[in-house]
């Protein structure tokens, strides 16, 4: 025979731990013979949360006074580089066309086809079929 249904719920124990949360790991202290982790003061949280913010703005000062260096030295050789050209305009001109001139040179011959395989091939092919009629 079935069993009949029992109109009585059990009633859940919400003090325990429930499914699927987290199991926290316990710190035994073998002195005091207490399990879990003593309580901090808010105090040490503080002082911590401003020294990090302390830390943080002296990273952001740091970051500030490198990009105001960096972009004095870009000033500063761009007028450099200004000066030189207004001092010696021909000079200037001469170092820009020999660097494009190299530029070019350089870019013209990475394009060339390798043609040097090719004809040493082809002159081999002409003196095998030179002996090959000869025989």
């Amino acid at each position: 025979m079935p069993r009949r249904k029992s109109n009585e719920t059990a009633t859940l124990d919400t003090k325990g731990a429930k499914i699927g949360e987290p199991v926290p790991k316990a710190i035994i202290d073998m002195k005091t013979a207490s399990v879990g982790i003593p309580p901090q003061p808010d105090q040490e949280l503080r002082e911590e949360l401003s020294a990090l913010r302390q830390q943080i703005d002296v990273l952001q000062q740091q970051l500030f006074d490198g990009a105001r260096s960096l972009k004095g030295g870009a000033r500063k050789a761009i007028r450099q580089t200004e000066a030189a050209v207004k001092l010696y305009p021909a000079s200037t001109l001469l170092f820009v066309a020999a660097v494009a001139g190299a530029l070019a040179f350089a870019g013209r011959r990475a394009s060339l086809p390798r043609h040097r395989h090719q004809s040493a091939l082809r002159e081999f092919r002409d003196l095998y079929d030179t002996i090959r009629e000869r025989i």
